[in-house]
């Protein structure tokens, strides 16, 4: 067997990533390797490049303007592997300027807190919030604490805090209730605008992917003079396809196994835009990222909770207390110009979710997920003409 090494070469000024991994027909186990997603690289980095638009200068939901992405990633003890993603659609007062925002449920089987008054008001007034299944109450909690301490809120009395979860039980001890309301804060506070740790981090550090390490992935997409940048929390299951590629059966074929590739799960998607979208184009744009899930090989299962969120930080539709409480003039991207913003969605979509699993490491908790083996795969890609590289 080959021991996994990861090598940074430059030829002719170009970066090359070199990977030398488990070999197919190599039946022994993968190595489990130190947990550095710095040293993995992300799908884009070695050819795997969905669709025709361009990305944005970080590949990430932060393009979209104004974007802040934090993590609080907890690893305690033997059993504990969890944490908290937040996404803030800009950085000032959400409650006071919130945004429009939109939910498409795929498969109904989870927890999403404060969804259904976004579906009736098309509002975000709070951070969204990433997290495992039951520390939902506390990143709730963690949630109205940090927003009834911003300046201006005083006199709130209702907060519709914004929580999802997927459920990482099968690493982490999820019944320890490890996740704080203070880690949910710190999580907000930390929030940057830069480039979005992807892999084993935050919400992503207890999930699982096809059998495999899943986590958290980031993407976006340039359509004319707007873009689409999405964030995934990736815990589902079926037979992984990348790029139409059958890659988890070919995996299969070549003995390298992987465990409880169909037992079930969930994936949380958030969708972000700087395109000025009313509420009803935001559920229009966030269904496509149904399409991008379907194509990676989910057929979302009886026991997953798959849903999407989608907003746009744009300032034209941004619902100010004036906009709240007057009439007023609104202006808004017609339907005729959400054809390549659909694309986009889908590309960015379908992305992230390759980059969760290329950047995710190996994580031990009550039992071990393996990271995605990049050689293998990358070796069948290229004998299905995949790559672009």
């Amino acid at each position: 067997m080959i021991c996994s090494l990861f090598a940074r070469c430059s030829l002719a000024g170009t970066a090359l990533l070199l990977w030398a991994g488990t070999l197919p027909g190599d039946h022994g186990p993968t190595a489990i390797r130190p947990d550095a997603s710095h040293d993995r690289p992300r799908a884009r980095d070695v050819g795997v490049a969905p669709g025709i638009l361009p990305t944005g200068p970080l590949n990430a939901i932060t393009d979209v303007p104004g974007v802040r992405v934090g993590h609080h990633t907890l690893k305690t003890g033997d059993n504990v592997r969890t944490g908290v993603t937040a996404i803030l659609p800009h950085g000032g007062n959400i409650l006071q300027d919130k945004v429009p925002g939109a939910v498409v449920i795929g498969n109904g089987s989870g927890k999403l807190a404060g969804c259904t008054q976004v579906q009736e008001l098309g509002e975000i007034e709070t951070p969204i919030i990433l997290t495992n299944t039951l520390s939902v109450p506390a990143a709730m909690e963690g949630t109205i604490r940090w927003t009834l301490a911003q300046p201006g809120n005083q006199d709130v009395r209702s907060i519709n805090a914004l929580v999802g979860e997927t459920n990482d039980g099968r690493l982490s001890d999820i019944q320890a209730l490890a996740v704080t309301p203070d880690m949910v804060i710190q999580a907000i506070r930390d929030a940057t605008d830069g480039p979005v740790a992807e892999g084993s981090v935050g919400a992503g550090h207890g999930t699982t992917c096809f059998g495999w390490k899943g986590g958290i992935g980031t993407s976006s997409r340039r359509s004319g003079d707007f873009t689409v940048g999405v964030l995934v929390q990736t815990n589902y299951d079926g037979y992984l396809e990348i790029l139409g590629a059958p890659v988890g059966h070919e995996l299969q074929r070549a003995g390298i196994e992987t465990d409880d590739a169909n037992q079930g799960g969930s994936v949380m998607i958030v969708v972000a835009t700087n395109a000025p979208l009313n509420p009803r184009t935001l559920e229009r744009l966030a269904l496509r990222a149904i399409l991008a899930l379907g194509r990676t090989g989910s057929v979302m299962s009886n026991g997953s909770g798959d849903y999407v969120l989608a907003f746009s930080t744009a300032e034209s539709v941004r619902r100010t207390a004036d906009r709240r409480s007057t009439i007023g003039q609104v202006l808004d991207l017609p339907n005729a110009g959400m054809t390549g913003l659909f694309r986009a969605t889908v590309e960015a979509t379908e992305e992230a979710i390759y980059n969760s699993l290329f950047k995710a490491t190996t994580v031990t908790g009550h039992h071990t997920r393996r990271e995605l083996p990049i050689q293998p795969t990358l070796d069948i890609l290229r004998r299905y003409n995949r790559l672009t590289q």
